[in-house]
Order: C-alpha cells, then structure tokens, then sequence
C-alpha cells in the first residue's frame, strides 16, 4: 500500500501513434499505479510538456536568438504539469521517438526528464543512438510489466536530481544572508571601536598638554624634620 501511494505521485507521459499500443502502455503503468497521459505525436508531447518554437516577433535585442530558430519550454506550463518521465515510440510519423528524445535533451528546462524509447525492430545502432543521445532505456514491443518495473528507478533518481538543484540556491541564500548579516555587525562595531580608539587618544594628548602644577613640581618638606649640625 506504501509502495503504490508512492508510486501514485510518478507521472509518465506515453507517446505511441499506434492507438492499440498507447492503451497497452496506459494499461500496464496505471496497473504499477502511475499517473499517465497519453499522446499520439512527438509533436504533442513537446506541446503538453509546454515547449514551443519560438516563431514570434522579438525585439532587435533578441535577433540572434529568433534568427537561429531556437525553442523555448514555458516556464507557467512547465510548472504546472510536472512529467517525472516520459516514455516513447521510436517509429512515428513527422517526429520520431529519437527526435523527440533530441529535443528534450537540448532544452534546459526538459532534459533532466528521463526518456525511454520502444521500438518492435531489435536493430542495434538505432539502439545505440539513442542510449548515447541520453535515453535510459530501450524497451522492445510488446511492453510487458516488468519493463514497466525498470521504469521506478529512473524517476526516483531524477525526482532525487530536481531536490538538490532546489535545495542548492537555497543553501547559497542562506549563505549569503548570513554573510551579511555579519558584515552588517562589523560595520556597526567598527565605528563604536575607532571612537573608543579616538577617545583614548585624545585623553593621552590632553595629558601629555596639561603644564604641571605647582605642587607637583616642588618637593614637599612639610612633614619632615631638619637635621643641623
């Protein structure tokens, strides 16, 4: 029963054209108790995970960056739905699974998404490309539940990834914080220190300065006795 809660909170994106093959999929990873959603193109798997081309007019400062035709991931979606991986069809129609797997791993805010390819062909330098492009897995068709299970492991350590970049600025804050609070604290100690210092000196100066008196100066007799011959 733990183990299923947790598993509960996993969301997986399955990406198939074949709609017999996402059932299956869907099927077999809401029965390891994931959240799934399905789409049919990679195309709308970059859509859902709220990456967009970025085809509209930018101001004269962002000319290179409309000129070399990059894409952006929204920062407003990619916060809202959060995909702990995604699982995808090597063959399809406009947008491969290799594609798609390319594209996540250039953007920054997708590539620490895990992806796991399928493929019903067993051919070894399609394999090959995509373990070196950055995929965890590839899976041959039919997907059975115990290539679901491989799937646990990728997400924990990805999830584990995510905790530590948020806990790192976090960390730096505080850091920060702290040091200025002790620069503050020197900086208010400092000036009591020279006027102390100041104070010090001036009374040794106006010591040295003051004449001697009188009294001072002579030797007192008074209480002492002659002796004369």
């Amino acid at each position: 029963m733990g183990m299923a809660a947790a598993d509960a909170q996993f969301h997986v994106l399955a990406v198939d054209d074949s709609l017999i093959d996402r059932k299956l999929i869907e099927r077999l990873l809401k029965t390891s108790s994931f959240q799934v959603t399905t789409v049919d193109s990679g195309s709308k798997a970059l859509e859902f995970l709220g990456w967009h081309d970025d085809d509209v007019d930018v101001d004269d400062d962002d000319d290179e960056r409309s000129n070399s035709n990059e894409a952006f991931v929204s920062p407003k979606n990619h916060q809202e739905v959060e995909v702990n991986l995604v699982i995808t069809d090597y063959c399809m129609p406009g947008m491969t699974g290799y594609d798609l797997l390319k594209k996540m791993k250039e953007s920054a805010f997708l590539r620490n998404i895990p992806v796991v390819i399928m493929s019903s062909e067993n051919v070894p330098s399609r394999i090959n490309r995509c373990l070196a492009e950055g995929a965890e897995e590839f899976i041959l068709k039919p997907v059975r539940l115990s290539d679901v299970n491989k799937l646990r492991p990728h997400m924990m350590k990805s999830r584990s990834k995510c905790k530590d970049v948020v806990q790192k600025p976090e960390n730096q804050e505080k850091q920060d914080n702290n040091e200025s609070t002790e620069t503050q604290l020197q900086s208010q100690s400092q000036p009591q220190q020279t006027s102390q210092s100041n104070n010090n000196s001036s009374n040794k100066r106006k010591s040295m300065d003051e004449p001697l008196s009188p009294d001072r100066t002579r030797p007192r007799y008074n209480d002492m006795t002659v002796m004369s011959n």
